[in-house]
């Protein structure tokens, strides 16, 4: 039996305000349902429901907002070891594995272009949630040495067998004395139990001016979305497509930060941003998607991408890219990451 917690802001402390009953949450879900369902063949098998009907988290029976950072959260919340274990028990087969690496890697592309503008050359790298090794793939093109750490015994053989080094476990798992030029947390910060603790274990693992680079959904678009989604108006519909084409919609994630948010929490660890981008989700249609409904999602993200470009603050998705300051640097003795 899933066990449950009352969660506090994990920038403030504060219990936060109600944003969505445990009655609406479920109103999304079944939206979210009636959303693929149209655009699915019937014959398309449960596995390749993954991410898109079927999540690794339960969906959350209560959401609460933050009034003074506007963070937004799942309160009551599973326990921190029921959601660790949960991710472990996955076993997906090897050809959805391979899809995933194949349209990971090439978004991840993109990220490994980012990471190595900001960060002003490619060093060692280490993805907290490697997984099936998208990123690692894309980041080793641009001449990284990647590494990745994932507590899912599967997805990391599968990334162990294209070559990859993963350590099986959790960031506490990898060496302490060990320093890396950038850590990456992509699409995994806002599932952790407890993010402050995720960030300062990588700060312990960056050399001085070591670059952090996370990838989240954005809560404060979701927030924004989903008032403007209630009714039956034409208004309403597009935001209900909106949500859904980037996974908000039932919203399965434990925790929503704003770009504002996140770079307050990054900031208070000692690190200094220095670049914020909007994003959208990774492309979704596959073969079991109807022909009409891969072409709507390709044009939908390319004008949400567009916009998500020009405003972070008001994307489905967003990367921050922070710098560790010297000053905050670990004082204890480094050895290089190989």
């Amino acid at each position: 039996m899933i066990s449950y917690v009352l969660v506090p802001c994990p920038l403030c402390g504060t219990p936060g305000e109600q944003l969505a009953t445990e009655d609406e949450m479920k109103r999304e879900l079944e939206q979210l349902w009636g959303y693929h369902g149209r655009r699915l063949r019937p014959e398309t098998p449960p596995a390749r429901l993954a991410d898109r009907l079927a999540f690794s988290q339960r969906p959350p029976l209560r959401l609460a907002r933050c009034a003074h950072c506007a963070m937004i959260w799942r309160s009551p919340a599973e326990r921190a070891d029921e959601v660790t274990d949960g991710y472990a028990r996955e076993a997906p087969s090897d050809d959805t594995l391979a899809a995933l690496h194949d349209t990971q890697r090439d978004a991840a592309r993109a990220q490994a272009r980012r990471l190595t503008a900001v960060a002003g050359r490619a060093g060692a790298v280490l993805e907290v949630g490697s997984y099936v090794g998208g990123f690692l793939s894309a980041a080793r093109e641009r001449g990284w040495r990647a590494e990745g750490v994932d507590v899912n015994a599967v997805a990391s053989a599968h990334a162990r067998g294209r070559g990859h080094v993963v350590t099986l476990g959790e960031l506490a798992d990898v060496d302490p004395a060990r320093r890396w030029d950038a850590i990456a947390l992509w699409n995994c910060l806002d599932q952790m139990p407890d993010p402050r603790e995720a960030l300062h274990a990588a700060r312990m693992r960056l050399r001085p001016d070591g670059v952090l680079a996370v990838r989240v959904p954005n809560g404060a678009c979701y927030a924004a979305l989903r008032r403007r989604a209630a009714g039956g108006s034409l208004r309403a519909s597009l935001a209900r497509a909106r949500l859904a084409q980037n996974n908000l919609l039932g919203f399965p994630y434990r925790w929503g930060f704003s770009p504002a948010s996140l770079a307050r929490l990054v900031a208070s660890l000692g690190f200094r941003v220095e670049h914020v981008v909007g994003d959208v989700l990774v492309p979704l249609a596959d073969r079991w998607t109807r022909p009409w409904a891969r072409v709507e999602e390709r044009v939908a993200k390319a004008f949400m991408r567009a916009a998500a470009r020009r405003s972070a603050a008001s994307a489905p998705w967003f990367e921050l890219y922070a710098r560790l300051e010297q000053a905050h640097a670990p004082d204890i003795a480094l050895s290089s990451a190989s």
